[in-house]
């Protein structure tokens, strides 16, 4: 799918989106449900738009209480609706994606909505919003292998492949020795080494291999150690095929990264360099991983200072470091200014700099990138906390624990700060609230089982 971003579409679907956005920021998730439905009609592929109103949909479902009994009504009244998008499958897949979510705002976590979902997704060549779909499914069926198998085979065709990988890696802990996820594995992590080698569009990668030597090899690169001897074999195989290609820049990406691994940062820079030059001077991964050895090369002349007893000048040399970090975030964001991700680095590298308004401007824009919308929200919050601003503090904080379904590691720092602030305002009650939420499933997590005793003595 050729995903469509807010800044492509036309005003009128753009301020269909932040009223939707606006409404679920309020808490009303019914009216934000009903707009965002709307825009998927006008624009399908705003995948930012099919995201959110995902959330809208498992929010009001898991405010309403639902659970299984609910599953089995909503599937005895969605039956017509299930026929008439089955139906339209092959004649008319979009119609039958829009339908599907239709059905999903009444029970998103119904699996037969779920695969009835994905099967139009497919059907429509979206493929990404049917991997959206599972995505949220895993999270609250985490161990259905129908579910993983589905979601790591959309991973593949999605050129996903790390994560393909990692929910095999999951498909064999539930089944351990599994012939088949066994070979699954295996496929997953030599397609994966070949898409970070550079190497792309072959079907599979036995398709692409034709003979079961070199397919071995590819197996063994996916080893996390290697022989220095092994880097510069593949090293010398990367040359040859630049030789062979030196228009390809993924091959010199390749190259880049043997050179890092190597310890020839030199080398890896230079050949960054040529790459970047070939795509126009316009490649914000290549600048990235150009900020990223230079960053290294610090890293090697700090250690050096240490070891040879230096503290001063590694102190210094570990300054000018933090200082090139930040300048570069900076340019890549006046680079590439639509960037949300790049916006997002920036405004962390800014809040640990203490330039806490410059900070928060950025994760103010950051906030709208779907995967880092949560992340900007915490990071916002500890600005106004540091300005002593605890009532907007605590508003990002409780907007942005309400929008994760999961007690993850983000949301454990989401709460124990809403804790932390709740007894900054000396709410004591609630401040116990929140650091219980955590204390209930990771006693370990910092000094929550502390405050948890303090609470109740």
């Amino acid at each position: 799918m050729a995903e469509v971003t807010l800044e492509e579409v036309p005003r009128k679907i753009r301020d269909m989106y932040e009223k939707g956005f606006a409404a679920m920021e309020r808490g009303n998730t019914k009216f934000a449900i009903e707009i965002l439905t709307n825009v998927l009609d006008l624009e399908p592929k705003l995948f930012q738009a099919r995201k959110l109103l995902r959330a809208a949909q498992v929010k009001q479902f898991k405010a309403k209480k639902g659970g299984s009994v609910t599953h089995i009504m909503s599937s005895i009244t969605g039956i017509g609706g299930m026929m008439s998008i089955s139906g339209a499958l092959k004649k008319d897949p979009l119609k039958a994606l829009n339908q599907s979510e239709k059905l999903l705002t009444s029970d998103p976590l119904n699996k037969s909505f779920i695969n009835l979902h994905v099967q139009a997704a497919q059907a429509a060549d979206m493929p990404e919003v049917g991997v959206l779909m599972l995505e949220v499914a895993r999270e609250f069926y985490p161990k259905d292998i129908n579910l993983l198998k589905r979601l790591a085979q959309l991973y593949l065709d999605t050129n996903a492949t790390q994560k393909a990988r990692d929910v095999y890696e999951t498909l064999l802990a539930l089944k351990p020795n599994d012939p088949v996820f066994v070979k699954a594995f295996k496929d997953a992590s030599a397609l994966d080494t070949m898409n970070k080698g550079g190497w792309s569009g072959a079907g599979s990668y036995r398709d692409m291999i034709k003979d079961t030597g070199e397919a071995t090899r590819l197996e063994q690169e996916a080893k996390a150690v290697k022989s220095s001897k092994d880097i510069d074999a593949l090293i010398a195989d990367s040359m040859a095929k630049i030789e062979a290609e030196p228009g390809n820049i993924n091959y010199r990406r390749a190259l880049a990264d043997l050179y890092v691994r190597g310890g020839r940062l030199d080398d890896a820079i230079d050949t960054l360099n040529e790459a970047q030059t070939l795509s126009g001077g316009a490649d914000p991964q290549i600048d990235r991983a150009l900020s990223n050895v230079k960053l290294k090369q610090f890293d090697v002349e700090v250690a050096a200072l240490k070891e040879a007893g230096d503290e001063s000048a590694a102190q210094a040399k570990s300054e000018e470091r933090d200082a090139f970090e930040l300048a570069e975030a900076e340019g890549r964001v006046k680079r590439y200014p639509n960037d949300l991700q790049f916006r997002y680095e920036f405004g962390v590298l800014l809040y640990k700099n203490g330039r806490i308004n410059e900070a928060i401007q950025q994760f103010q824009q950051s906030q709208r990138n779907p995967q880092r919308r949560t992340r900007s929200l915490y990071y916002m919050a500890m600005c106004f906390k540091s300005k002593e601003q605890y009532d907007i503090a605590l508003e990002q904080l409780e907007k942005a624990a309400s929008e994760l379904q999961v007690l993850d590691d983000t949301k454990k720092d989401i709460l124990y700060e809403l804790g932390v602030i709740s007894e900054a305002m000396d709410d004591k009650q609630k401040a116990a609230k929140y650091f219980k939420e955590i204390y209930s499933v990771d006693i370990s997590y910092r000094d929550v089982a502390e405050k948890i005793e303090q609470s109740y003595s």
